[in-house]
């Protein structure tokens, strides 16, 4: 039997989208998100036992963390965006909470980098899980949803940045290892 946990973290953004010249979304808004995944253990459950795969700590303890402790008001830019250079001149302090992507920051880019950064962090954590499925409620009435089959059987290369590939708090590529902090 596969018993699949979902867990759900609630967090505000802002971003600004800079592909669309005449959206509104090109000035630098915020949302209050919601962000559910969905863990396939890696082996079965031990019934009879502990009655599970592992603990809930194990699963969520350093998805949550990272979620609180650095995507929690974090502003979400492209690459290209010329307020990285603002903040790289006149608030540096707060160059490791920008979420820096290859692209503009829609909410289809943040599912992407949320999988691959969830499928880091459970690969160190010892494989126990494996990711299933990201699911991000931007608005009341919008929602994207991931699915990591999907998303591998499509290729899997393209990255909002080398960051999101790694088992460590960073948003950006932007800063050297010591200035990335805890999640």
């Amino acid at each position: 039997m596969v018993v699949r946990l979902e867990f759900s973290r609630r967090y505000s953004m802002a971003h600004r989208l800079l592909g669309d010249p005449t959206s509104k979304c090109r000035t630098p808004h915020g949302h209050d998100e919601v962000v559910t995944v969905r863990l396939k253990p890696a082996r079965p459950l031990d019934l009879g036992g502990s009655n599970m795969a592992a603990s809930f700590e194990l699963a969520k303890g350093r998805w949550h963390r990272w979620i609180d402790g650095q995507v929690d008001h974090a502003f979400q830019v492209n690459a290209a965006d010329p307020l990285i250079g603002h903040f790289r001149e006149h608030e540096p302090d707060l160059v490791k909470r920008l979420m820096v992507f290859e692209g503009d920051p829609t909410t289809e880019a943040l599912a992407v980098a949320f999988l691959l950064k969830l499928q880091a962090f459970l690969a160190a954590d010892g494989g126990v899980f494996t990711a299933e499925r990201v699911a991000i409620q931007e608005t009341p009435t919008n929602r994207v949803v991931l699915c990591a089959a999907d998303w591998e059987a499509d290729g899997g290369g393209w990255a909002p940045g080398a960051w999101a590939r790694r088992a460590d708090p960073s948003l950006n590529d932007l800063l050297p290892p010591e200035h990335w902090g805890q999640p």
